[in-house]
């Protein structure tokens, strides 16, 4: 627990000496901003719940491609430094180096959403907003956030550069993606067991509407444990590649 710690700390504040995480950050604000006045608050009247639907459809993507972005240097950028050598003859095992990236990432990730919290409250102006809608969407992006996170680190552990790591991060988001179109072709009952595998949006949805279903915490949750399990195999493995 104390490795996991340490490598949480030298990574989040490794992320705040870079321009990467402001950068990023700044990007995902700007476009969840300008998303949420012209989708959610445009002309027409909506009601509160319709317009938190779309704010949390746009934030849950944008916050998916962030967190790709924003692991892609977890492993990967050591190994393009030069410094992973010195991280796995560090006294910590594969297994907390692996955590202490993910809670640095997902901490970010998180403080990144947290400021988006002005636009649910500017709703207040024109009708009512639900609190239990906006923690249950918010509680959706996040776990949406943690599971990305966990495949772009897998994928960091994988390449030799970000730039290999975000390619294939983005590959295998978008085949979780995808899966809700190969549903539709499908037979029941395979369409509902490939449904159920969808990242996004299928997974995304009972949040969005401000449902909280024990099932899709359990999905999100299982995804990031599985990827950051087997990133600490892969990182385990390569040690001294």
């Amino acid at each position: 627990m104390r490795g996991t710690l340490l490598v949480a700390r030298r990574e989040l504040s490794a992320y705040l000496r870079s321009p990467l995480g402001y950068v990023v950050a700044a990007a995902a604000l700007l476009i969840d901003g300008i998303y949420f006045q012209v989708a959610a608050l445009g002309s027409g009247a909506r009601l509160s719940a319709e317009v938190l639907l779309k704010f949390f459809d746009g934030t849950a993507f944008i916050t998916m491609v962030a967190a790709l972005i924003l692991s892609m240097r977890l492993i990967a950028g050591e190994r393009e430094g030069g410094t992973l050598i010195l991280l796995k003859t560090a006294p910590v095992r594969d297994g907390e180096i692996i955590a202490g990236k993910f809670l640095a990432a997902l901490a970010l990730v998180a403080m990144m959403t947290a400021v988006t919290i002005y636009m649910p409250l500017l709703i207040f102006v024109n009708g009512k907003v639900s609190v239990g809608h906006i923690l249950v969407g918010y509680a959706g992006v996040l776990l949406l956030g943690a599971a990305s996170l966990a495949i772009g680190l897998f994928a960091s552990t994988l390449a030799s550069t970000q730039v290999i790591a975000v390619i294939l991060g983005a590959a295998i988001l978008g085949t979780l993606g995808f899966l809700f179109l190969v549903a539709r072709v499908t037979e029941p009952p395979l369409n509902d067991f490939v449904s159920a595998l969808n990242l996004y949006p299928n997974n995304q949805k009972p949040f969005l509407n401000g449902v909280l279903r024990l099932e899709n915490v359990v999905y999100y949750v299982a995804v990031a444990y599985f990827f950051l399990l087997a990133a600490t195999h892969t990182l385990r493995a390569r040690r001294w590649r």
